[in-house]
């Protein structure tokens, strides 16, 4: 594992909080205040990780999600897609949309994206933030599989393993790469390294 996957669990450590219900609060540095030279570093790890895989483009869903896989994106030399959480009507074409439950906030959102950029037979790798019950990876696998696209691999920066995200996504068939694989979280503790514990992948 490289310096800056060890930089982004240091991250975790000491800036993450385990609140109540598997929830991993680190707003204040990957989805809230964005500290944007961790995300470069993350966009970095991405490449290296994805090298070969032949993707046309890096997709998202808005919002936490733009900024790592923007920077993987820049890394890559591809262009990033993102998938909208709400209607515009500055929309343009025709649209692809499925329903997504949201982990966190305990909602349900139609992820939308425009056939346009999606285009048939384009390969996508998908990058988010965090992945729980794999709910968004699935949705946009599923708005990937409505284009006619191919699904080339999933890119997380957080992933609780102790949910059942990882063994939904691997059905997909698609390779995942997680930065930070947490396996368990104990809310309440003061030191946060006892109450969040990795997973070492390699």
């Amino acid at each position: 594992m490289g310096e800056q996957l060890y930089a982004l669990q240091r991250r975790i450590i000491e800036q993450g909080q385990a609140l109540p219900g598997g929830v991993l609060r680190v707003d204040s540095f990957v989805n809230q205040r964005v500290d944007m030279r961790l995300m470069k570093e993350i966009g970095d790890a991405f490449a290296r990780r994805f090298e070969g895989i032949e993707a046309g483009c890096v997709m998202t869903v808005e919002s936490s999600g733009i900024a790592p896989a923007g920077m993987t994106a820049l890394a890559m030399g591809l262009p990033l897609l993102v998938c909208k959480k709400q209607s515009s009507k500055a929309a343009r074409g025709e649209r692809l949309s499925t329903p997504v439950r949201s982990f966190t906030k305990d909602t349900t959102y139609e992820m939308s994206v425009s056939r346009e950029y999606l285009p048939e037979g384009a390969r996508v790798l998908f990058v988010d933030d965090f992945l729980a019950t794999g709910e968004a990876a699935l949705g946009a696998a599923r708005l990937i599989e409505q284009a006619g696209a191919i699904l080339a691999g999933i890119g997380i920066v957080i992933e609780k393993s102790f949910q059942p995200g990882r063994g939904r996504l691997e059905r997909l068939g698609a390779p995942i790469v997680s930065l930070a694989r947490i396996t368990k979280m104990r809310p309440g503790e003061r030191d946060a390294s006892q109450s969040i514990c990795f997973y070492e992948e390699d």
